[in-house]
């Protein structure tokens, strides 16, 4: 297959890697992103991620906490996450660099950007943990920054929903999907994709996004290979499905 990709970053929400449980980690679930990590790489793709935190902690939890202090939180609930898929992957034979924007050396490798990409032309895994290392920004924003600044040539946003809806289709049965979507759209009509910091930088640096469920059957694999999964958002007129029924997804 004649790939559209040479390098991808792939942006996992930590609830997806929960599961049905909620919270935690889902070994089922890590035993299928790690199946299609190591075929997207054995095709000779470059793979970097991002890994939410949400499965551990979200900053919203921490209401009558000072921000910054939930923030940090939650980024060390990124490392967690970051650890284990490390491991799952390097069990299967896949050879993985964890990398933190927060410095514990005794844990993973601080992400310093050439060191990072040297790892990708070597055919390694990069997980790069703590979103910008930054209070008040999100993990979407930490994969928006590091897919410009490893020149991806698309960032994949791994989900709890299969794509981009005009309204929550959780709430409303009716919702319909769009199969393309502008950048733009997703921020004047206040589409719940990902914060629009990270739309912007993604819309200033050109990477499209990929939007798509993590339980699809061979989604990473489908989104890496540019085949047709959940909602395109890039430069380009809004096209939206027949509308479906969607039941049991978050939103």
């Amino acid at each position: 297959m004649d790939n559209k990709y040479t390098r991808v970053v792939i942006k996992i929400s930590g609830e997806a890697l929960a599961g049905e449980n909620g919270f935690g980690l889902n070994n089922a679930v890590i035993a299928g992103v790690v199946e299609q990590i190591a075929k997207v790489r054995n095709m000779g793709i470059q793979i970097g991620i991002i890994i939410g935190g949400g499965n551990f902690w979200r900053g919203r939890q921490g209401a009558d906490m000072d921000r910054t202090t939930a923030d940090h939180m939650g980024m060390l609930a990124t490392v967690i996450n970051s650890l284990a898929m490390q491991d799952a992957l390097e069990h299967a034979g896949v050879p993985t660099r964890v990398m933190t924007a927060i410095e514990m050396p005794r844990v993973a490798e601080p992400y310093i950007l050439r060191r990072a990409i040297r790892h990708l032309e070597k055919g390694r895994v990069v997980i790069m943990a703590c979103g910008t290392g930054n209070p008040y920004f999100s993990t979407d924003t930490g994969a928006a920054l590091r897919a410009a600044e490893i020149q991806a040539d698309v960032l994949l946003q791994a989900k709890n929903i299969d794509g981009v809806y005009d309204s929550d289709p959780k709430k409303n049965p009716d919702a319909r999907k769009y199969d393309k979507i502008g950048y733009l759209d997703v921020i004047k009509d206040g589409l719940q994709v990902m914060d629009t910091t990270a739309v912007s930088l993604c819309m200033e640096n050109h990477i499209p996004i990929v939007t798509f469920a993590l339980n699809e059957k061979d989604s990473i694999y489908k989104a890496a290979t540019a085949q047709k999964i959940g909602t395109l958002i890039e430069l380009s007129l809004i096209h939206i499905s027949e509308p479906t029924r969607r039941r049991g997804i978050s939103y």
